[in-house]
């Protein structure tokens, strides 16, 4: 057991897993909470837009979103030719994949609590002499912090296990885009599923402190 921790195969995609997933977790954090208050406003083609974009991804194979944004982030795609990085095959490709599979599940909580305690914080906050930023900011935020944080660790959670638009985005090159979920898949197929077993025991610990975490914020 100890030798199959220290192996080098199942160190790399544990490092690279939670490099990405620290990345991941702070782009998901202020964008999730600020496209969750985009979405409150007044209806609208963008906000519906926006929020159909964001919804997306629960309904939507993993796999079949990882071959579109393939597609256009690929060096010949639309959208590949005039970034000035790589996408594609490499950790920002990583990181994209994580943060569209968590996503949805930063977004959608933190937008049912600001609908639900939203509206009359505000008129209090407007009434007090406050301006929208402020509202937002020194009213609102704090009144739903404890959904923001829960929202953000299962968005976590969520990220950690995305497999199809990680293989997609990422390629699954062993020593470079490789994650613990995908190495999965890699030591099943190679018949090794010894080392399988200590991955999903890692990826359980990881799982199952965030949701200790998550139901200790929920009793208090």
């Amino acid at each position: 057991m100890t030798e199959l921790l220290t192996d080098p195969r199942t160190l790399g995609p544990l490092i690279l897993s939670l490099k990405i997933l620290a990345l991941a977790g702070g782009i998901l954090l202020p964008l999730g909470v600020l496209l969750a208050y985009f979405l409150c406003g007044r209806p609208c083609a963008a906000r519906s837009a926006v929020d159909f974009l964001v919804t997306v991804p629960l309904v939507f194979p993993p796999i079949a979103t990882g071959f579109i944004l393939l597609m256009l982030l690929g060096r010949n795609g639309p959208l590949g030719r005039v970034l000035p990085i790589d996408v594609v095959f490499s950790s920002p490709g990583l990181v994209l994949a994580s943060v569209i599979a968590g996503l949805p599940l930063m977004v959608k909580p933190v937008e049912a609590a600001l609908r639900s305690q939203g509206k009359r914080l505000s008129e209090v906050a407007a009434v007090l002499g406050k301006t929208q930023w402020q509202t937002f900011v020194l009213v609102l935020l704090p009144a739903i912090r404890k959904s923001v944080l829960s929202s953000w660790l299962l968005a976590l959670c969520r990220s950690m296990g995305e497999v199809g638009i990680t293989l997609m985005l990422g390629g699954n090159i062993i020593g470079k885009t490789n994650t613990l979920s995908l190495e999965i898949y890699n030591c099943v197929f190679t018949g090794e599923l010894d080392r399988a077993m200590v991955l999903c025991a890692i990826i359980a610990t990881l799982s199952g402190t965030m949701l200790f975490t998550l139901k200790r914020m929920s009793a208090i």
